[in-house]
């Protein structure tokens, strides 16, 4: 019983240790007026993964609570129905770089040769016929024939001589080759042909998702054998830079404050190894305190959001854990001199 006693006297005086020393800590630093003091939260990144394009899921390739490296493979769909789309896309194109080499090369030899062995036949024929026309027409003169063999034979010389005009001006088309507009429309199916080939391709690709960043898996949201629409979230990834405090400082203590000022960072569960941080972000606009800050002064004072951006960040920091900041306000800001004792102005800084 004494024992038991024992130690929980021990714990009780541990416990009023550490708050002790953290009430010590910070009262002394709000007392002495060289530290400003601020309340806020840890605010960590977070990437909402999905595929650009619906399909089933074949895979998912890490668990909750898992590192994940950049590049890493995280899920992945069922690259089949992509990969044929490919294949068609590619199918097509070749066809179109075929007509296009067509329409620049012209008809082959063989074919101007043949053309041009039709029209010498057709003034074989035309030939032939005008002589035998010229026959008919003595003939009929000295009435040794009849008129309709005379028009039979005129109606044949007629059509002889439009057939030959036909096959010259086909020669001179062979011989020419395909005109520049027939050409220009055949680069056009060519590009666009690429193009529906190079979009298959990104498709095909968007079936795989790869980490953008370092991080850890916070959620796996769905399981193999999904049927998944496109922009569906697939897993959250909390990413492990940049991670800091967003915390809220009092319109009478903005311009104690500037861009780029040094910071420590407290927490309840390692008050006295604080990280190191600096001011990255001070909003413009005001606004009133928010529910969630615990701060001194009444809720109804218009404050200003503050970034504090963590420079050495590990796993003790934590999304929306509450965490002190402390600025200390003997520094003046960058490109001051010290001896002016001016201080640095509130404003919007680059982070």
């Amino acid at each position: 019983m004494k024992k038991k006693i024992i130690l929980l006297g021990l714990t009780v005086a541990i416990v009023a240790g550490i708050f002790g020393y953290r009430h010590w800590h910070q009262g002394r630093q709000a007392q002495n007026g060289d530290n400003l003091i601020l309340y806020g939260n840890v605010d960590i990144r977070k990437v909402d993964l999905g595929f650009r394009v619906a399909g089933r899921v074949e895979g998912v390739d890490f668990e909750e609570g898992d590192q994940v490296r950049r590049g890493d493979r995280v899920a992945v769909l069922d690259r089949v129905p992509y990969q044929n789309e490919v294949r068609l896309a590619s199918a097509a194109r070749d066809r179109a770089a075929a007509d296009m080499a067509r329409l620049e090369h012209g008809l082959r030899p063989q074919e101007i040769k043949r053309a041009r062995a039709q029209v010498a036949e057709y003034e074989a024929t035309l030939l032939t016929l005008k002589k035998e026309f010229l026959r008919r027409e003595d003939l009929v003169a000295q009435n040794v024939v009849s008129r309709q063999s005379y028009d039979d034979i005129r109606a044949r010389r007629d059509a002889a001589r439009a057939r030959l005009d036909m096959a010259r001006e086909t020669l001179a088309l062979a011989e020419e080759g395909f005109r520049q507009e027939d050409i220009a429309a055949g680069q056009a199916q060519v590009a666009e042909a690429e193009a529906r080939l190079e979009q298959a391709r990104i498709r095909l690709a968007d079936t795989e998702i790869f980490a953008p960043a370092d991080g850890t898996l916070l959620t796996r949201v769905v399981e193999p054998g999904t049927i998944m629409a496109a922009g569906q979230t697939v897993a959250i990834l909390s990413l492990n830079d940049p991670v800091w405090v967003r915390a809220y400082v009092p319109e009478p203590d903005l311009g104690k404050i500037w861009p780029g000022m040094p910071a420590e960072i407290l927490t309840d569960s390692r008050p006295d190894q604080p990280y190191q941080g600096h001011v990255g972000f001070i909003s413009p606009e005001a606004e009133f305190t928010p529910k969630n800050v615990e701060t001194p002064r009444l809720r109804t004072d218009l404050v200003f959001r503050l970034r504090v951006i963590a420079d050495n960040p590990d796993h003790g920091l934590r999304q929306g854990m509450p965490v002190t900041v402390v600025l200390d306000l003997r520094q003046p800001p960058e490109g001051e001199d010290e001896n002016t004792g001016s201080e640095g102005s509130g404003g919007q800084g680059a982070e």
